[in-house]
């Protein structure tokens, strides 16, 4: 085993002498900052139990202790890799001191280096190759993902030009350097790029280091992960390209080496990263520049949720707002006339959020660069995220959306997007019966939620051409990429289901599809300042009327209410704290006020529709309370419906479909909690839950 295991390994056990004696050890053990990459870890609390420099480094170690190398090659690589970390660690005065110092703790390989050289004294010799690999250990997995030129492996030629190190002798070393460095984060990390560090290592050995990547490739080497997440690169530069000379960026890049962007900027657009890069290009003095860091952007963008790390939509979305107000051209002004429109006095953008761009007295080659939020937007996006299980929840949202002056109803369920659209696409089953009632060849898909109704049509109806439409960004980034990955021919776009119009030329579409979405417009969209509102009903039913062909259909699958409405039901809980529960269900309901009488300790009697729109949340959980208490499934019964839409569409409607039935699900999942029953106390079925119309034009 190699010594540094060794040392490494008494450390663990509790001989903490094991970290008195090499200072490459005690600087990583002694770290009081939580210096890590945020796309290697999956929880952020995990952070304040953890070492993960420590973790990491034993990792390099063990892969290298269990490679077939010459005593030399392994020795050599034993003293780079124990050391190529060090200037994530030290106490907090150390870090201070070596600050003083001129050591560059931002650009890690290079500050490890000059904390190797400051320990040994001036390098020679063998020394000078462990300092040179230690300054460039990791640039070739960054020049991979776009975040280094090729210019910064220069030192690696020089070492053989001064004749410390032949060409085999580099190429011997690299390769399991490498091998070390990225397998240590993951192996099938390293199986995946493996081909491509052998080939730079190529150019390195032979001293033909290509010219710069063409910006193209540069952007698309940067947005690596995001165009394996299903980003349409190509598209999305083609637009680019319509609205900007891309190229403008050109010598920006060359002479840069970016610092955690994927990590910090991997959730917005392309589009949005490149003017990140315009606003940094025209706002500073480049020429300089070496090092443009992200990591102050990167550690304001996460949290965890449940455990696992999540980015902060709300910032997201306004630093989105922020982004795409600015106009291209006015990022291709002169610096002076840029920086009259980036100013605090809130004449840009808005007064709650500015980005920032630092630079450190010490570290004249480095700039910072990051989104600034005011005190006040930091707490209520913290608000926010404490409030993520509480109905206090919309309240904070709309909030944060006044205060951005946002949309009110450009709604987002923020937290748990992935497992809500995941949710939705196993309603298959349910939504399947809707295509025997499909005509034309253009079908809108109102709020497509997880893809799944666009996945039906795709598969069953290969003529139709889907389409989905939907107000939440969250959506329409999603489907996007699942688009990509999965190479779908249904195209989705954000837009209003209100005014259906401007997105589709009015007379063109065969079906418009509201697949369990009216009741959500009812519930969230305010029409005439007012939400819970039949007339948001009526307005979508316009807007889809208004684009539908002659003999073009509305489908609509949504929650109906009972009739007679006057009947009671009887509940008897068979859970402890259900009683609580509908308490705190009946305040917190946002639709209408909930009736009932409490005759037991366990039981009450409501009106049926009441009951049941209880009993809809109660049997989703808790997990899913903040949303389901904002939003009434039924908001008609069967016969109201009815009138409702021939009084809403006139004559030229007809209805060729209407029935109603019970939800499958809701029976098995009440049984263990409830008993129904009817006021003469006997136990009785669950009403209908759901509909199905169809309306012909």
């Amino acid at each position: 085993m190699l010594s540094s295991l060794e040392l490494i390994k008494r450390y663990r056990a509790g001989d903490t002498n094991a970290a008195d004696q090499p200072k490459w050890l005690t600087y990583i053990v002694s770290a009081e900052e939580r210096i890590v990459n945020f796309e290697r870890i999956q929880s952020i609390q995990e952070l304040a139990q953890a070492n993960p420099v420590l973790d990491y480094v034993e990792r390099t170690l063990h892969i290298l202790d269990g490679l077939a190398l010459s005593f030399w090659k392994k020795d050599l690589l034993e003293e780079v890799l124990i050391w190529s970390e060090v200037a994530k660690g030290g106490t907090s005065r150390d870090r201070f001191m070596w600050q003083e110092a001129g050591i560059h703790l931002y650009a890690h390989n290079l500050g490890s280096a000059q904390l190797y050289k400051f320990d040994i004294g001036n390098p020679r010799d063998k020394s000078t190759v462990i300092h040179t690999l230690i300054y460039t250990h990791g640039l070739i997995g960054q020049t991979i993902r776009g975040e280094v030129p090729l210019k910064e492996h220069a030192p690696l030629i020089r070492l053989m030009k001064d004749s410390l190190l032949s060409a085999d002798e580099l190429r011997g070393l690299l390769l399991p350097l490498n091998q070390c460095i990225i397998a240590g984060v993951s192996e099938e990390l390293w199986q995946s790029v493996r081909a491509q560090v052998e080939s730079l290592i190529e150019q390195i050995v032979s001293d033909s280091l290509e010219k710069e990547p063409a910006i193209k490739e540069r952007l698309a080497r940067l947005r690596g992960n995001t165009i394996q997440k299903g980003e349409n690169f190509d598209a999305e530069y083609g637009k680019l390209l319509d609205e900007v000379p891309v190229d403008a960026l050109t010598a920006f890049l060359d002479g840069t080496t970016l610092w955690f962007v994927e990590a910090a900027l991997q959730e917005f657009s392309l589009e949005q990263l490149v003017k990140v890069f315009l606003i940094i290009q025209v706002s500073s003095q480049t020429d300089s520049i070496q090092h443009i860091s992200f990591e102050p952007l990167m550690n304001t963008m996460y949290y965890d949720y449940k455990g696992s790390k999540k980015v902060n939509v709300y910032k997201k979305r306004m630093i989105e707002k922020y982004l795409g107000e600015l106009a291209w051209n006015d990022l291709m002004k002169e610096p002076l006339e840029l920086s009259q429109r980036f100013n605090p006095d809130g004449k840009w953008g808005n007064a709650h959020l500015k980005h920032l761009i630092d630079r450190k007295p010490q570290l004249p080659d480095t700039l910072f660069f990051t989104f600034h939020f005011s005190p006040a937007a930091e707490k209520l996006i913290e608000f926010c995220v404490e409030a993520e299980k509480s109905p206090l929840y919309e309240k904070a949202v709309l909030l944060l959306f006044d205060l951005f002056e946002l949309r009110r109803d450009a709604y987002d369920r923020f937290h748990n997007e992935e497992e809500y659209l995941a949710t939705m696409n196993q309603t298959a089953d349910y939504k399947k019966m809707m295509l025997d009632y499909v005509v034309g060849k253009r079908v809108v898909d109102i709020g497509p939620g997880g893809g799944v109704m666009l996945d039906l049509i795709e598969q069953y109806l290969p003529d139709k051409h889907p389409i989905g439409i939907d107000i939440s960004s969250n959506v329409i980034e999603a489907l996007e990429r699942k688009k990509q990955l999965e190479g779908h021919r249904w195209d989705v776009m954000k837009g209003d289901a209100l005014d259906l119009k401007l997105y589709v030329e009015p007379g063109t579409i065969g079906t418009v599809i509201f697949s369990s979405i009216l009741h959500e417009l009812y519930s969230y969209i305010p029409f005439g300042g007012k939400k819970f509102n039949h007339a948001t009903v009526a307005a979508a039913l316009r807007s889809a009327f208004d684009v539908l062909a002659p003999g073009g259909r509305i489908v609509i699958r949504d929650g109906i209410m009972t009739e007679p409405a006057e009947q009671k039901r009887t509940i008897r809980f068979l859970q402890e704290g259900a009683m609580a529960w509908l308490q705190r269900y009946a305040k917190d309901f946002a639709g209408r006020t909930i009736q009932y009488e409490v005759v037991a300790a366990d039981e009450v009697i409501m009106p049926v529709n009441d009951a049941m729109e209880f009993l809809y949340t109660y049997t989703w959980g808790e997990e899913a309370y903040v949303h389901e208490v904002q939003e009434q499934f039924g908001y008609f019964t069967p016969s109201e419906f009815t009138a409702f839409i021939l009084d809403t569409l006139g004559n030229g409607a007809k209805i060729v479909e209407s029935k109603h039935f019970l939800q499958e699900g809701y029976t098995d999942a009440l049984a263990d909690k409830v008993r129904i029953m009817d006021q003469d106390g006997n136990v009785v079925p669950l009403p209908d839950s759901t509909c199905l119309i169809v309306i012909e034009k």
